[in-house]
């Protein structure tokens, strides 16, 4: 008995179990700031497409049907490696002498100086950047939908006691709208952390990737076999922690909703 408490405590403790302890850092910061970008992406590009010009109606309109069109993964992958190469591209042209140019055997970059290293933590800004653009498409609908929602009469009211169109926009139209967005951009969160599960294809180490190295079967020549092929009990467990994080955003959203609605409220009936 001791022998076994002794074994699990060593084996759940050990340096790769406390590394993927750690990992689950890179899904909560993915998430968050995933999240936040997507609801500054959808307000931006919900105001664009209530714009008066056509111009930045069409820009609206284009983000959120064309990227809401491209495949989640796909575009994980895409922008990414687009950014990174643009930045390396941009460098070469400042620092590539036509030497280092011809002197360069791989095709990419274009020469060793313009090559940029990403770390973990420059792909988890990407990784974070590209959910935000994703799934801000998605919000750009909700947010837009829901400003239609709102009262003409309220920002008629506003018109009426002088206040210009940004004061309407922001201080009465926006404020408004939340109201009718949240339970949308809910939905739009719940994508957004299920997601989070892609982080591993731009090399981050991330729940999922160390769930799977740690439940492959386990040898070590001075012990044998440590144990077989563990993966369902780890992909147990991170099915029990999004379980979870649902659970607990559909609480936050659900007392955020209320309280939204008591302010409508409280101003209509102010």
């Amino acid at each position: 008995m001791l022998d076994d408490i002794a074994f699990w405590v060593g084996y759940l403790t050990n340096g790769k179990h406390l590394t993927w302890y750690a990992s689950f850092q890179f899904t909560i910061f993915a998430a968050l700031m995933g999240g936040a970008l997507a609801v500054v992406f959808g307000l931006t590009g919900a105001t664009l497409k209530n714009s008066r010009f056509l111009p930045f109606r069409l820009v609206g309109s284009f983000y959120s049907a064309i990227v809401r069109g491209v495949p989640d993964v796909l575009f994980f992958l895409f922008f990414p490696l687009a950014f990174e190469q643009a930045v390396e591209w941009i460098v070469a042209t400042q620092v590539c002498s036509p030497e280092a140019i011809a002197a360069q055997t791989a095709p990419w970059p274009p020469c060793r100086e313009a090559n940029w290293f990403l770390g973990t933590f420059e792909y988890l800004i990407l990784a974070s950047v590209s959910l935000g653009l994703v799934y801000g498409a998605f919000a750009t609908n909700v947010i837009h939908g829901a400003m239609r929602s709102v009262p003409a009469g309220q920002l008629e009211a506003a018109r009426a006691y002088g206040m210009s169109a940004r004061q309407v926009l922001w201080h009465i139209h926006i404020r408004q709208m939340w109201v009718y967005a949240l339970p949308g951009l809910s939905n739009v969160w719940m994508l957004i952390i299920k997601a989070t599960s892609l982080l591993s294809l731009l090399q981050i180490a991330d729940i999922v990737l160390w769930a799977d190295r740690l439940g492959a079967p386990n040898f070590l020549p001075a012990v044998g076999l440590v144990h077989d092929d563990w993966r369902w009990r780890y992909y147990l467990v991170l099915f029990v922690f999004y379980i979870l994080v649902t659970w607990l955003s559909e609480r936050a959203f659900g007392a955020i909703m209320r309280r939204a609605g008591r302010g409508i409220l409280s101003e209509a009936h102010g």
